[in-house]
């Protein structure tokens, strides 16, 4: 994270706000760099994570296909993951990312 930090404030500060949003709906979590991100485990089981791009970040859900999307802003058309792309901190909060942060904890704990 410190090597982020000194190469981008700004996703810098998204990946730190999503972490946060993470550990405020379940304290317990494991975080780990992977699959070129920062990804977040319960139980051993991914349950999603934040990834870096040229143009924006993707907030990813591995599960995301049967979570609710009121807000339709759950991206992709695979079997299984969905995620959400933000390119500002103020997307975290507009695109309600901490309702389906919830949701998929929620859902992962249903299915453990």
């Amino acid at each position: 994270m410190i090597d982020l930090q000194s190469i981008d404030t700004e996703n810098y500060e998204m990946a730190i706000q999503v972490r946060n949003t993470y550990f405020s709906h379940d304290p317990s979590i494991n975080e780990d760099i992977k699959y070129g991100g920062l990804a977040f485990f319960k139980e051993k089981e991914l349950i999603g994570g934040i990834f870096f791009y040229k143009a924006h970040a993707s907030i990813e859900f591995s599960e995301g296909a049967s979570l609710s999307d009121p807000n339709s802003v759950l991206e992709g058309k695979g079997k299984l993951r969905r995620h959400i792309k933000i390119k500002s901190c103020k997307d975290i909060q507009t695109k309600n990312v901490s309702s389906y942060v919830k949701a998929a904890l929620t859902q992962q704990a249903t299915s453990a």
